[in-house]
């Protein structure tokens, strides 16, 4: 046994035996022995008490007693929870196969007839305990790792309430905007925005940091701020392909935890009712619009192009769409489509396509309703990644 082992699990011997000539002989043997405590105990009724005051690693007990029958006392070890794991050597004055049987029936560990070699005594002393003591630790072990895990747990709890308290409370003018943000297990990096720029501009953004954990949560919240506080040097915040350009230079993946991010950010302009829009290796957004809802048909925003902070120096296209008397626009990450099936496969982005023309354009519930679908189709209470989604009504 290591020192740091036997610092912290002692061989703790206790002996259960009515004769003191018994206890002051196995003492004497264990006598010397600096890694081994011994305790006696010459009162049966009492023999419990004393194993939970002081913790035994092994238990030695007469089975002859006075006062109570050994296998009984062996049947009450085993029912109290302090010392229902705790190795038990019985001792007796006889080699009987039929009292071994009876005793192993009962939770005996070993069985000794007494009084035995100091050489054999010692030897399973030890031989038990290391059994005992390696149980202890290990569930010592597991104690911590689940503490461990909690706490992390917790952690990774409260970094996804602050980066859900980033986000915008619901708008009502001058359009109005929601939002659904459902965090996976694991802290993922989806973030997204919208406000006014001005009189005439609104702009609208989503973003998805690649990988998970707390290094994707702290870039994407980085990207928020920046984007909400308008410190890129040099930038319009009206033209998208401006924008999309000074955060690939401000977060090359090399300086950021070889992490990059994907991101669709519009400008709607209220009085040319029109949407600018450039995207950097996100998914096609989707905009319905026309004379009414029934009228409104699908437009496809593509992304033109590469995540940001894989490549320096790089341009970014820009889109622009007519917005109509009805206009409504619905930005999502990839863990809206990207849903891994109960019976095995994928749902894509395709069959999202599909189930969006199953739903009224114009329901207010859109977005709630998108998330039980996955979810059953999922069946499981969380996704593997956010569900992260923004629906912007145009007046």
């Amino acid at each position: 046994m290591t020192g740091s082992t036997a610092s912290s699990h002692p061989i703790t011997v206790l002996l259960i035996d009515d004769q003191a000539i018994v206890g002051e002989a196995i003492r004497r043997m264990l006598d010397g022995e600096s890694d081994v405590q011994y305790h006696f105990c010459n009162d049966p009724t009492k023999a419990i008490e004393q194993a939970n005051a002081i913790g035994p690693t092994v238990i030695l007990q007469d089975l002859v007693m006075p006062e109570i029958d050994g296998l009984t006392l062996v049947k009450f070890f085993r029912a109290n929870p302090k010392t229902r794991d705790v190795p038990m050597i019985v001792l007796s004055s006889k080699e009987e196969p039929a009292t071994k049987a009876q005793a192993f029936a009962v939770g005996a560990n070993d069985y000794l007839v007494k009084l035995p070699d100091r050489v054999e005594l010692l030897a399973r002393i030890r031989y038990h305990s290391r059994g005992y003591i390696a149980q202890l630790e290990r569930n010592e072990a597991y104690r911590r790792l689940a503490e461990s895990e909690r706490h992390l747990a917790e952690e990774i709890a409260s970094a996804s309430r602050y980066v859900q308290s980033l986000f915008p409370p619901p708008m009502t003018e001058p359009v109005i905007a929601d939002w659904r943000h459902v965090p996976s297990t694991t802290l993922g990096g989806d973030a997204f925005s919208y406000h006014t720029l001005d009189d005439d501009h609104l702009i609208v953004y989503l973003l998805d940091v690649s990988g998970h954990g707390v290094g994707s949560a702290l870039l994407s919240v980085s990207v928020l701020n920046t984007l909400r506080s308008q410190t890129l040097p040099n930038t319009d915040f009206r033209q998208p392909d401006q924008v999309l350009a000074s955060l690939n230079d401000a977060f090359q993946m090399d300086k950021h935890g070889e992490k990059y991010f994907t991101i669709w950010y519009g400008v709607y302009s209220l009085s040319q009712r029109r949407l600018r829009y450039a995207s950097g290796g996100h998914p096609n957004m989707i905009l319905f619009s026309g004379e009414s809802a029934a009228s409104a048909t699908m437009h496809l925003m593509p992304s033109t192009g590469p995540g940001i902070g894989m490549v320096e120096g790089m341009t970014f296209d820009c889109g622009e769409l007519p917005v109509g008397p009805f206009g409504r626009l619905l930005l999502f990450s990839d863990g809206v489509f990207e849903v891994s099936l109960a019976q095995g496969g994928m749902w894509h982005f395709d069959d999202l396509i599909q189930w969006l023309h199953t739903v009224p354009v114009d329901a207010p519930d859109t977005m709630d309703r998108l998330y039980q679908h996955v979810k059953q189709l999922h069946q499981a209470n969380n996704l593997d990644d956010d569900f992260s989604m923004v629906q912007v009504q145009f007046r």
